[in-house]
């Protein structure tokens, strides 16, 4: 089913009151937001919506708070960080749900932007309590989500209210959704997958579902050493895992039965300490010395990389390629990143990148702004790899015959003492 966005509710949105989730979980030191890359992602939703007249009611979750209202957990420094972000004046409510709120929201004006408080305040946010649903849903007239990076959630504010209210992706949302069916969905191609980090088993779902769906999938970081080791090659002190190598085997010949060719670095940079600048060399792989570890894909290596993704049209990337943190081992990462994102400025190649430590390498490399699309989203990045539905994404793509039970739902809820 076709995704709804704001294309699909009515220009003028003037008296009415719209529910927008987004990712306001940013980092925090001593108080001050460090990283606005998650709202900037909100701006362009929130203002073309207060642009439009409604009244923007922006609910989010904080951390991890244990049962109940933590002032650690507060939104309530965020709001200045997201101002300045929107240029903007932006409200805050002490809440998300109950009388006292409900009696503030009626008093709003239109086009203007409040954020309420952390909705993990609540245990059924992350229960998807239906009461809990209704409770949130008596606010608005219309639901947005805008929060990839929390789609693969199905929480009350994510999925819930899909259920109670009409309900559309905001931009970014739509954005993400776009350039990640364009990379497994309907891509161009040739292919290429790659997916470094550090260990096999937290991404064996990712690895069997994209070598059956692309034409190369390309293994970096302390992976690579266990499919080396799966192949019978030294890997030395290398951060591998033996327990592994079975797994490593399936996807290999999952790969081969699907046509996909799978590449391992055939140099690597080894050292025999893990620390910055520490002493190293560069090796063929058979010559890795049992006291060395693989820190980082050799030159040679790098350049068969480029290679490929010279001759591909769609990228997709998980992971570095080698210990990116420690430099010089950051070389071949920050090397492909700026190969990648030359060919995108090309118009050659649609290049998508996701991961927490993807974004930071990318950020170092000075050309996260140069790939299609960098998804600043962890887990839902992940599972959207491994072929998994996204429940706040799903449930925007309901079926007509579906919205009766919603409206079913609708007719449960509690009366509106704001007069919605």
């Amino acid at each position: 089913m076709r995704l709804p966005t704001l294309d699909d509710v009515p220009a003028d949105l003037a008296g009415r009151r719209v529910l927008v989730r987004v990712d306001l979980n940013v980092p925090m030191e001593d108080g001050r937001v460090t990283d606005t890359t998650r709202l900037a992602a909100a701006r362009a939703t929130l203002l073309e919506l207060a642009d439009r007249g409604a009244t923007v009611l922006v609910l989010s979750h904080f951390g991890r708070p244990k049962g109940g209202p933590d002032p650690a957990f507060s939104l309530a420094p965020v709001v200045p960080a997201l101002a300045a972000v929107l240029g903007r004046p932006v409200g805050f409510l002490a809440d998300c749900v109950g009388e006292d709120v409900q009696r503030e929201v009626a008093k709003l004006a239109p086009g203007s932007i409040t954020v309420l408080e952390n909705t993990r305040f609540h245990s059924g946010e992350e229960a998807n309590d239906p009461a809990f649903v209704a409770r949130l849903a008596a606010l608005g007239d219309l639901f947005v989500n805008d929060a990839f990076s929390a789609a693969h959630r199905a929480h009350a504010s994510t999925e819930g209210l899909a259920r109670f209210l009409p309900a559309v992706a905001g931009r970014a949302l739509e954005r993400e959704i776009r350039a990640l069916d364009a990379v497994l969905g309907t891509p161009r191609r040739p292919v290429l997958a790659v997916v470094g980090g550090a260990k096999v088993s937290t991404k064996i779902a990712v690895l069997e579902n994209l070598a059956r769906r692309v034409d190369h999938l390309a293994i970096g970081g302390g992976m690579a050493n266990s499919f080396l080791a799966a192949r019978g090659l030294p890997v030395g002190r290398s951060l591998h895992e033996a327990h592994q190598l079975e797994a490593v085997r399936r996807i290999e010949a999952a790969a081969e039965a699907a046509g996909c060719t799978v590449h391992l670095p055939a140099d690597v940079v080894v050292a025999r300490e893990f620390r910055e600048h520490a002493d190293h060399r560069i090796v063929h792989v058979p010559h890795v010395e049992p006291d060395e570890m693989i820190l980082d894909v050799g030159p040679l290596s790098l350049e068969a990389l480029e290679g490929v993704v010279d001759g591909c049209a769609t990228l997709v990337w998980n992971g570095p390629l080698g210990a990116f943190e420690l430099p010089p081992f950051d070389t071949a990462t920050l090397a492909f990143a700026r190969h990648a994102a030359v060919r995108t400025a090309q118009g050659r190649l649609v290049s998508v990148a996701g991961g927490g430590d993807t974004v930071a390498a990318l950020n170092a490399a000075g050309v996260a702004d140069r790939f299609t699309l960098v998804s600043t989203a962890g887990g839902a990045f992940l599972e959207w790899m491994e072929g998994r539905p996204l429940p706040g994404v799903e449930v925007l793509r309901r079926r007509p015959d579906e919205e009766g039970a919603a409206d079913a739902r609708d007719r449960d809820r509690p009366p509106d003492p704001g007069g919605l």
